[in-house]
């Protein structure tokens, strides 16, 4: 008997205790303060989630991006149609010789090859994307480079936007634009990275040999009737000018830096004109030696192959051989670099240019004369 009482007592005494450490614990969790901020925090995840519908999304937006920049592409030809449009299923585009262009200007003002619209002063036609034809007048063009600019009597166009080529990696994703080939593919977009930077290319024409330089490489499509079309960023940034491809291969094509040519749109754009000027010299970086019988050893500038008659280099003292080192104090590493900053100058403006002619370094100053 004695037994079942101390039984029951040690069973009431772990029950009250049960309960005791039951309304503490109770107690405690009602004194707990879970803020609205905490609640935050403990929601909010820093980890980005992809979903399907953001890859959605996402892929739309580049879409829309591409059919935007699609509206400042242009045909061109240098033969006019019997239709209203060079893009008329009607004609036959392939005697048309139709190529691409860009617009760069509410005013009218398109970019291309010199291959595609002609040289300066020369008479082109220009479809836009409305399907109607502009008689234009090629007011530039710069034939080393292949790049041109032409004047249509339009306002109020949607052009696009010119990007930074100076900032491009191989590898990044670019897309091409463009009307390869004719009528049945106008509007072509092809896509692709850029496969390398500062390519040079041996070029033939005529029984003379050229060589076209500092291009950007990609394995985008680029086939006859691209050439004077955007090579753009998925941002819808234009990066390059596409020129040409390599017939023996595929996926190699090549586009100018579109840097190059930005001093000349922005005067054309602001003043109408461009007052180029003009220095005389053409010449050829480290990358292009290979390729020549006499192999010159340096490592940095651009050494000079040609100095036009007539010209302001002609009687400043540089001669065929030399290697250009800097102009006005800044490095020049290509053909590129020393025209880009010679299209930031006006005839009149005097520059100093220094060259290194074996183990002597020389600088000379001359006066830049009118195109």
């Amino acid at each position: 008997m004695a037994k079942k009482i101390r039984n029951f007592s040690i069973l009431t005494l772990i029950v009250c205790a049960l309960i005791g450490i039951s309304y503490y614990i109770y107690n405690t969790y009602l004194e707990i303060d879970i803020s609205g901020e905490y609640e935050i925090v403990r929601t909010e995840s820093t980890i980005p989630v992809e979903t399907v519908e953001n890859i959605e999304q996402q892929s739309q937006t580049i879409a829309d991006v591409l059919e935007e920049v699609s509206q400042s592409v242009v045909g061109i030809s240098r033969i006019k149609s019997h239709s209203n449009s060079i893009f008329s299923s009607s004609g036959s585009v392939q005697e048309l010789g139709l190529g691409t262009g860009i617009i760069v200007s509410s005013n009218g003002y398109i970019l291309s090859n010199c291959h595609v619209t002609g040289e300066t002063l020369a008479t082109c036609y220009v479809t836009l994307e409305n399907g109607y034809t502009y008689e234009g007048s090629v007011v530039w063009c710069d034939v080393d480079l292949d790049l041109s600019i032409t004047k249509i009597d339009a306002s109020n166009l949607p052009y696009a936007t010119i990007g930074n080529s100076s900032n491009i990696k191989s590898g990044q994703t670019v897309y091409a634009i463009g009307n390869p080939i004719g009528y049945e593919f106008r509007k072509t977009i092809t896509s692709g990275i850029i496969s390398a930077l500062n390519r040079t290319i041996r070029i033939e024409e005529n029984n003379q040999v050229s060589y076209m330089t500092d291009l950007i490489q990609t394995d985008a499509s680029i086939n006859p009737g691209n050439s004077g079309g955007p090579l753009i960023t998925p941002s819808g940034e234009v990066i390059g000018v596409n020129t040409v491809k390599i017939t023996s291969a595929e996926g190699i094509g090549f586009a100018v830096p579109i840097n190059v040519v930005q001093p000349v749109i922005e005067n054309f754009v602001t003043k109408n004109s461009f007052d180029e000027a003009f220095l005389g010299i053409y010449a050829y970086d480290k990358d292009v030696v290979p390729y020549m019988v006499t192999s010159p050893n340096f490592s940095s500038g651009i050494y000079v192959v040609h100095i036009s008659e007539n010209s302001p280099a002609i009687s400043s003292g540089i001669q065929v051989g030399d290697i250009i080192t800097s102009v006005d104090g800044h490095s020049v590493n290509n053909m590129i670099e020393l025209k880009e900053y010679i299209y930031t100058k006006r005839p009149g403006d005097t520059v100093s240019i220094d060259v290194s002619r074996g183990y002597i370094t020389r600088s000379f100053d001359i006066v830049l004369a009118n195109r």
